[in-house]
């Protein structure tokens, strides 16, 4: 909310400095965010007059103008084609600096002195939308009652400081001048000066005789307020308030449209005028819009309206969108000579939902949003017509239209001074902070049964309970002078749950690995199951479809990690990425059925990414179990199996005590080509949910042994069919309790083992509890493993 001083100084006689003034404004409550310094470089620039007009002697597009400022007169030269003898000009004289911090000093053009310049509106830094052509194209005309010589900042008061506040959602009653005025007087202690209306209502006639006003929704009406004006003049506005308005962000139009923005920045109150001739049978109905039903707004975009918007309607047609826009329909153009003006309380959530599907947000609308005291509607349009009066520029009907389905009352908050006191930890006298409510228009009154009560006023939306009237008493006496004291109160100490600490255990095992953990989005590409040669009918393409997706590539929820893992590996091996080591923890989320009729189940999982020339995929494996015994668990399996993202005899299916968690292997040629990756990629997605279930801190001691082990290392051959996982269930069963651990420690295929085969190796450590085991002990278990996997596997010992 940008306030400029001398406005502001209107309605409460301020005498602090502006940054005394914003600090103290800011210390109750009224945040500042910056000051500005208008007109500040404009210096030495008067009122003067054009007495004679000749042509250049040596040009012919320059003219040669004899101005009296007031003392003297004096000659100067322009290019100005808009201007007359008599008309009253800014006269810059040598030496002065005009808007922009230029300097102008008298020079000769074309061999004649000129001793200053005529300035135009720009080079005064006022805003020109709101002036004729000729005067935006060249000098500014001042009117002819401007006192000659006067000093041009004083005359326009182009020199002004303005005052950019930060007003927070809840105090829609600070969006205005006399809102911020309220303020500065409960702060300084001053008297708010509000001067009574008066309106002289010249015009023949009663606006009941002529309009008719009818409010259909009333949930998102609660007042409308009616005026009529005839023999309305389109023109400028007068420059001070183009001043003004300029000054507080707005862009003057014509003097009607200026007059209803300014009401609205002076006391908060949305104004509209409407071209009453236009209006089909001089009614104005409030009501809902119609499904498909149109119409062309201001800015000359035709707009399709619902039945969830309030549109303001004459007898046929709507002709604005209640709180947003007008309609071109009844637009104030230089032709109208009748408006019917508008003064209205809408529902903010209605009209902020309208402003968003409209896209369209505007200063009135950003106020209906936040909510306006309904009580101060008629105000607002009576002081637009005094304006209009003052003006000059139309003549008022008498009376006025009135629909106010719900009036607003004051509301009554209890009072207490000890629990203020005992809240704030201060100790102020209880007239001390009637004395504070009353300067903010909050009165306290004694109720039958002894307890007092504060009557807050109806322009205050912001407070419903006693904790708001602590929080004025608190800002009125000053939160810098608040004693400063310890808080009080249970300290509840913040810490992970069991689930939290086992992802970490997690994300702690792969880091330390050399693993670097990544982030992607939950939300992917309905291709991304191509990518990755899901078959039609898999369950993975049951997805929850985004309603206001950003786009395709981020239009549904993810049913698997696999896609996103993929998709880094790619852009990092583009970057020339050699090795790379990537996990990610994350949801997917499973739809129970579709369409939707409940939220689908989130499913956490981790995704683990491996690529590089010395990598494999016992390097993943190896990872995997090295997350199994940090967790502890023990009862493992992986398995061959088929997965349409890994390659065919290269992907082991991975169980938990017979749950199944997850996949492992090496991507798929056909996928890796999709992604354009041309190195081999192994990775695994498991689901932790079901891991972290069969999870244990539970710690389990042992007695050191008594007995040395015995370690044997056993080569076979077998089929390359043959799966290792098979073998090592075969050589524990037969090993017995004395096989105390078995391991593949290599696999290996080439010269000297036949086509179709494959050698594995395993190191077997052998340990009895009770006693040293014998070498022949040991030897006739190997021998039994040995013809248990011949028998089983048809396995040969390698030579």
């Amino acid at each position: 909310m940008l306030v400029p001083i001398s406005w502001l100084k209107e309605f409460v006689n301020v005498t602090e400095d502006t940054k005394e003034l914003s600090k103290r404004l800011t210390m109750s409550g009224s945040n500042v965010e910056g000051i500005k310094h208008w007109g500040k470089e404009i210096e030495n620039i008067v009122v003067g007059k054009l007495e004679k007009i000749e042509k250049h002697p040596d040009a012919d597009k320059l003219l040669v103008v004899y101005v009296n400022i007031g003392s003297e007169s004096i000659q100067i030269v322009t290019g100005a084609t808009n201007i007359k003898a008599g008309d009253k000009v800014p006269v810059a004289l040598h030496g002065s600096t005009i808007s922009g911090g230029k300097k102008i000093r008298a020079s000769k053009l074309r061999g004649v002195k000129s001793a200053g310049m005529l300035c135009s509106a720009e080079e005064l830094g006022l805003d020109d939308h709101g002036l004729p052509q000729e005067m935006r194209e060249g000098i500014l005309i001042l009117p002819e009652d401007a006192p000659l010589g006067m000093d041009i900042k004083d005359y326009l008061n182009l020199e002004d400081k303005v005052i950019d506040f930060e007003i927070t959602p809840n105090r829609s009653d600070c969006l205005s001048i006399i809102g911020i005025a309220r303020e500065v007087a409960a702060t300084f202690k001053l008297e708010l000066d509000i001067p009574q209306i008066r309106l002289k209502e010249e015009a023949v006639g009663y606006v009941q005789d002529r309009a008719k006003i009818n409010i259909e929704a009333e949930d998102l009406c609660r007042r409308y307020v009616t005026r009529l004006v005839e023999d309305v003049v389109i023109k400028p506005s007068p420059l001070w308030m183009q001043r003004r308005l300029q000054t507080c962000g707005v862009r003057p139009i014509n003097n009607i449209v200026d007059i209803t923005n300014y009401v609205m920045l002076e006391m908060g109150q949305p104004l509209h005028a409407f071209d009453f001739d236009k209006l089909e049978g001089g009614s104005i109905i409030v009501r809902r819009g119609n499904i498909s039903e149109k119409m062309v707004t201001l800015d000359g975009i035709s707009r399709e309206i619902n039945e969830d918007m309030l549109v303001i309607a004459d007898a046929k047609k709507p002709v604005a969108i209640a709180g947003v826009m007008g309609g071109a329909d009844s637009e104030i153009t230089s032709s109208t000579t009748c408006i019917l003006l508008e003064s209205a309380n809408f529902f903010g959530p209605s009209i902020r939902r309208t402003s968003r599907q409209m896209g369209l947000r505007s200063e009135s609308s950003m106020r209906f949003e936040k909510g306006i005291d309904p009580n101060i509607c008629l105000k607002a349009a009576d002081r637009a017509c005094e304006l209009i009066e003052q003006l000059g520029v139309g003549k008022v009907l008498k009376g006025y239209i009135d629909v106010f389905p719900g009036k607003t009352e004051p509301k009554e908050i209890p009072f207490n001074s000890d629990k203020i006191n005992r809240v704030l930890g201060t100790d102020i006298c209880p007239e001390e902070m009637t004395d504070m409510l009353n300067r903010l228009e909050i009165q306290v009154k004694t109720t039958i049964d002894g307890n007092k009560k504060a009557i807050v006023p109806t322009f205050r939306l912001d407070m419903t309970e006693e904790a708001d009237i602590i929080e004025e008493i608190g800002r009125m006496y000053g939160y810098d002078r608040l004693p400063i004291t310890l808080p009080e109160g249970n300290v509840t100490h913040g810490k992970l749950n069991t689930y939290q600490k086992y992802v970490n255990d997690i994300k702690d095992v792969l880091v330390y690995n050399g693993y670097s953990e990544i982030y992607t989005y939950s939300f992917v590409s309905p291709r991304v199951f191509n990518s990755i040669n899901a078959p039609d009918d898999s369950s993975l393409r049951q997805v929850v479809t985004l309603l206001n997706p950003l786009g395709e590539d981020h239009s549904i929820m993810r049913t698997t990690l696999l896609p996103n893992m993929l998709d880094v590996m790619a852009f990092n091996l583009n970057r020339k990425a050699q090795e790379l080591r990537l996990f990610e923890t994350g949801a997917v989320y499973l739809p129970k059925e579709l369409p939707l009729k409940e939220l689908p189940y989130e499913n956490k999982r981790i995704a683990i990414g491996l690529c590089g020339e010395s990598m494999e995929f016992y390097d993943l494996k190896k990872v995997i179990e090295t997350l199994f015994a940090k967790l502890r668990i023990r009862k493992y399996d992986f398995s061959q199996e088929r997965h349409f993202a890994f390659h065919t005899m290269r992907c082991a299916k991975i169980k938990v005590d017979k749950d199944e968690i997850g996949f492992v292997g090496e991507i798929h040629p056909d996928v890796l080509e999709n992604y354009q990756i041309n190195k081999k990629v192994y990775a695994a997605e498991l689901d932790i949910d079901v891991i972290l279930s069969k999870a244990s801190k539970k710690i389990n001691f042992k007695p050191l042994p008594k007995f040395p082990t015995s370690d044997r290392d056993l080569a076979v051959v077998v089929k390359e069919t043959v799966l290792a996982s098979d073998v090592l269930s075969a050589m524990k069963e037969t090993g017995g309790k004395l096989l105390e651990k078995a391991e593949l420690f290599d696999v290996y295929q080439g010269g000297q083992i036949p086509k179709g085969y494959k050698s594995m190796a395993f190191s077997l450590t052998f340990r009895a509890k009770d006693r040293t085991l014998t070498d022949a002990k040991v030897n006739e278990i190997i021998e039994k493993i040995k013809t248990r996997l011949h028998d089983t596997f048809e396995a040969n010992l390698r030579e």
